[in-house]
């Protein structure tokens, strides 16, 4: 028997309702060797962007498959169901055309084929106009880890007409480094749209002073190298640039909101 692909599934539908055991019983009853593995069930409802932001971080942690996606608030309307596989490793990304697969697939090097599966073969009848997770999203995706052909699972799609999130972009300047609060953690961690291999033009030093829109901060690798209370900037676990106050919240500090404008300096 072929071995089956693994599915990571992420979605807005929290654990309180069945739905996401749905699903799973629809992936089980449709490919029952491949191992699904649940990202996170927890992103605010529709929340398109913090959906986006955390598939492209954490799938570079499972191991290449079929990624499953749902946060959909615009299910029952004309929008496309799409299935996409990246030019790099051979991902497989299943989900609603709405931008929620956009920063993964650039992530891995871009799309180098899609299809439309609102209409699969592999849907199941008659199809909700409500829960496309159940009837469209999640049987395509273990049709594709049970070994069915991509291009067999729906119309054939230009990757460029597939829906891209429109992020704010960091920039150098001659003093310093401007970036944006692209995503809040619960702790008021602040997550920026800097990545590790962005920082080297900027000037900023690890273990050195540096100024975020005129607040002191320490560049510093943890939490505890700095006195409760004061603010840091570090390098998250994803290598991505982010703020926190030690025992408290860098947003509630800067008073951020979605994507404020941060001028970080050296010194």
């Amino acid at each position: 028997m072929t071995a089956q692909r693994s599915i990571t599934f992420l979605s807005d539908y929290g654990v309180l309702d069945d739905f996401v055991g749905v699903c799973h019983g629809v992936m089980a009853r449709i490919a029952p060797q491949a191992r699904v593995i649940d990202v996170s069930h927890g992103v605010p409802r529709h929340d398109v962007r913090t959906a986006a932001i955390v598939l492209r971080r954490s799938l570079p942690s499972f191991a290449p498959g079929v990624h499953l996606a749902v946060v959909d608030p615009e299910v029952g309307t004309e929008r496309r169901a799409i299935a996409l596989r990246t030019a790099e490793e051979d991902r497989l990304l299943v989900g609603p055309d709405n931008g929620l697969l956009s920063l993964a697939a650039q992530r891995f090097g871009g799309i180098v084929e899609a299809v439309d599966v609102s209409r699969s073969v592999h849907r199941l009848e008659p199809v909700s106009a409500t829960f496309h997770g159940r009837d469209i999203f999640a049987p395509v995706a273990a049709a594709l880890a049970a070994g069915a052909d991509l291009a067999g699972a729906g119309d054939p799609l230009d990757g460029d007409e597939v829906v891209r999130l429109h992020m704010p972009l960091a920039r150098v300047e001659t003093d310093g480094l401007v970036a944006h609060a692209i995503a809040f953690d619960g702790f008021g961690n602040v997550t920026l749209d800097v990545e590790h291999e962005e920082l080297t033009g900027a000037g900023l030093r690890l273990g050195t002073q540096v100024t975020v829109n005129g607040q002191r901060a320490h560049y510093a690798t943890t939490f505890t190298d700095v006195a409760a209370g004061d603010l840091l900037l570090y390098e998250d676990a994803y290598r991505t640039l982010a703020l926190a106050v030690n025992r408290g919240s860098a947003r509630e500090a800067l008073g951020l909101e979605l994507d404020a404008e941060l001028t970080i300096t050296p010194g």
